[in-house]
């Protein structure tokens, strides 16, 4: 699976599941613009995929704010001329709290960067992808999707499950120009996700459920890793999916089915 003389654009480089598939995007030939909130961030992933080889150019910036992201969507026009593969896959845990305790602020945090986030990024880099054709893949969850028994994520699966909605949408409204729009929905994947995580009062609000022993079916409980990930996100990149659009892929071992 190849991309040479492709740009991909990946949001949330900066660690984990991004830093993984700009690695792999690297790997397979692509230039890579790596997005990370924090431009130190994306310097190092950056170096890394230039030692091996790669080329690209790393950005720091906030999904959620709108005049930066079309700017830097400008500045990958001016660099490359092109745009043909879109991971948008920033993102927060953001707070996990009962109903009645979750501030709206904190509501609309999650939402912002989560799913208004996936919005803004989709939006201004559309026009470029409209050119030649192209790949969008959304990273969404298994909470929101298929999992709903994490008690107090309220806000995060409510922009996990609007993240499908809003794929499917556009992967309509872009097929006419072949632009691919996709979802992969990760279970409990090794990243760093979770030291952005806030829970708060859930002991009383969570509903007890004795799980199959393993929650991970495939791999007895292991979780998956950031280059499982990466590897499908490859795929899904790649003409090896040409014919793929409007679907949410879940990579989580069976655990969704299961919880």
């Amino acid at each position: 699976m190849r991309l040479d003389g492709k740009v991909a654009l990946v949001t949330g480089a900066g660690s984990g599941i991004g830093r993984a598939s700009a690695l792999a995007l690297a790997g397979a030939g692509a230039a890579v613009v790596v997005l990370g909130h924090r431009k130190e961030h994306a310097d190092d992933v950056l170096a890394e995929i230039e030692r091996a080889g790669g080329t690209g150019m790393a950005v720091g910036g906030d999904v959620a704010d709108e005049a930066g992201m079309a700017g830097i969507v400008d500045q990958v026009d001016e660099r490359f001329g092109r745009l043909d593969v879109v991971l948008a896959n920033a993102g927060i845990n953001g707070v996990w709290a009962p109903l009645e305790e979750l501030t709206v602020d904190e509501w609309r945090t999650t939402i912002d960067t989560n799913l208004t986030g996936t919005f803004i990024t989709v939006k201004y880099a559309a026009p470029l992808l409209r050119r030649q054709g192209g790949s969008v893949v959304i990273t969404s969850s298994i909470n929101g999707t298929r999992t709903f028994s994490n008690t107090g994520a309220s806000a995060y699966s409510s922009s996990k499950a609007g993240q499908v909605a809003f794929a499917k949408m556009v992967a309509v409204e872009l097929a006419q120009d072949r632009v691919r729009v996709n979802v992969i929905c990760p279970g409990a994947i090794e990243t760093e996700i979770d030291d952005n995580t806030e829970q708060r009062d859930l002991d009383d609000v969570q509903v007890p459920v004795e799980y199959p022993e393993g929650q991970i079916p495939l791999t007895h409980g292991r979780p998956g890793s950031a280059q499982q990930v990466a590897d499908l996100v490859l795929f899904l990149a790649s003409d090896a999916s040409a014919h793929i659009t409007g679907t949410e892929v879940w990579i989580d071992g069976g655990q969704s089915l299961l919880v």
